[in-house]
């Protein structure tokens, strides 16, 4: 995964909101988006427990649009294949859907991809997280679990160090190194960090920050993941 780019954060995450025209105000969607663009993923996988949820599908195509990648998302069923793309319409055929077991697709087929969208529901999702830990990758990249609010404390898992953002249904934000298999954000560190979300009151926007102590320095989440 290359490095940050605030250009295309930027134009992915408008380019998500002018898809999503009947949604209030931005959500989750508009954060993913942002994410996965701004780190330039080439291959984005999604899990879901269901069918995929649309916005958060279209947040990837839209990644992928302006990074040149691609978006494969796994289903585990027919019905739920069908399902979602009747949701997404003709930007279906912007996604490689895959039937099968998500955890083994994901720990096995897929485990190379920069970028992975798992819902939360996901069946022994703390299996998933786990594996995605201990195996060894080619590259870098970011874990973003949705629908994290769903999960209680459970997603606290021993070893993983995980952001929780209060976006949506809740997001958990992982970014691991390709170079020895470990997540980056599991090394132990002195340094504390809170997060503060300040809402806009002239647009309604969220922005997420995150405080670091002892230097109190303020870095905007995604940038700063």
């Amino acid at each position: 995964m290359a490095c940050w780019s605030p250009e295309n954060a930027t134009k992915a995450y408008i380019r998500t909101l002018k898809m999503e025209t009947k949604e209030k105000e931005p959500n989750a969607a508009e954060f993913i988006s942002a994410l996965a663009a701004g780190n330039n993923a080439q291959v984005m996988v999604a899990a879901c427990a269901q069918k995929m949820v649309t916005p958060n599908l279209l947040a990837l195509v839209s990644a992928a649009h302006q990074t040149g990648g691609h978006v494969t998302c796994i289903v585990p069923g027919r019905e739920e294949l069908l399902s979602s793309k009747r949701a997404l319409k003709s930007d279906a055929k912007y996604v490689n859907f895959v039937v099968g077991d998500a955890k083994d697709l994901l720990l096995n087929e897929y485990k190379n991809a920069d970028f992975f969208l798992v819902d939360c529901n996901l069946k022994d999702y703390e299996g998933v997280m786990r594996g995605m830990h201990v195996m060894r990758r080619e590259k870098s990249g970011v874990i973003l679990g949705y629908n994290a609010f769903c999960k209680g404390s459970s997603w606290q898992w021993s070893g993983l160090r995980t952001h929780l953002l209060p976006i949506g249904d809740g997001l958990l934000v992982t970014r691991f190194d390709g170079n020895n298999g470990r997540d980056v954000m599991c090394e132990k560190s002195v340094k504390k960090s809170n997060w503060i979300v300040k809402v806009d009151k002239c647009t309604g926007e969220e922005h997420v920050f995150r405080v670091r102590s002892p230097q109190r320095k303020l870095e905007i989440a995604a940038a700063g993941l």
